[in-house]
């Protein structure tokens, strides 16, 4: 049986836990038993939404094994027709009830964002451009803000915005995901991952999950 969004975010917060202060589990599964007891099938219990950042591994920042959790990877952790799909084909396939969209500090994509908007010279390369585009609709409107003073506080507001943005996204841009979420459970929830401390903080879709 699958878990429950409830249990599947209290067992993310409890592998963070011990990923911050360094007591990993002992038991993690990923040794050869582990292996060969998912090469037949996978139960992951969350699906990831992330960052491709080098710095932000979704199964080592939450202390979690082999087939525990399937990890989409993205620049930006943007909502691409490519991302929709693969969370959809997971979330009905699996079973899995809980969906992150998980950004970080001093997002790369979002830095990006940001010179692309305020420079003046040709910008960066096309396909660049198709990540940039999709940040665009969040950061843009922040520069009209106080924040276009504040380089950092404004990197800082724009990469929650981004999340926000991504993970309504996923709420509301698949009627598969609709239906899921209407009908069998799941939830969307929005996280932060700090690269200076370790700690991931869940601050958007998680009411009534705590």
């Amino acid at each position: 049986m699958s878990l429950s969004a409830a249990d599947a975010l209290k067992r993310l917060r409890e592998g963070n836990r011990r990923f911050v202060s360094d007591d990993l589990d002992s038991d993690a599964a990923i040794d050869r038993a582990r292996r060969t007891s998912v090469a037949a099938a996978q139960k992951p219990f969350a699906i990831i939404l992330g960052c491709s950042d080098s710095r932000v591994p979704g199964e080592i920042i939450f202390d979690q094994g082999l087939g525990d959790l399937f990890v989409i990877r993205v620049a930006g952790n943007i909502v691409a027709p490519s991302q929709i799909s693969s969370v959809e084909f997971a979330a009905e396939r699996y079973n899995t009830k809980l969906v992150v969209v998980l950004g970080h500090s001093s997002c790369g994509a979002i830095l990006a964002t940001v010179e692309e908007l305020t420079r003046t010279d040709g910008g960066h390369s096309r396909n660049l451009h198709s990540i940039v585009d999709r940040i665009r609709p969040t950061v843009q409107p922040l520069l009209a803000t106080e924040l276009r003073h504040d380089h950092d506080a404004l990197v800082r507001k724009a990469v929650r915005a981004n999340i926000r943005a991504s993970a309504n996204q996923l709420r509301h841009g698949s009627a598969v995901l609709e239906t899921l979420i209407q009908n069998e459970g799941v939830r969307v929830v929005g996280a932060e991952y700090s690269l200076e401390t370790g700690e991931v903080e869940f601050f958007d879709g998680v009411d009534g999950l705590v």
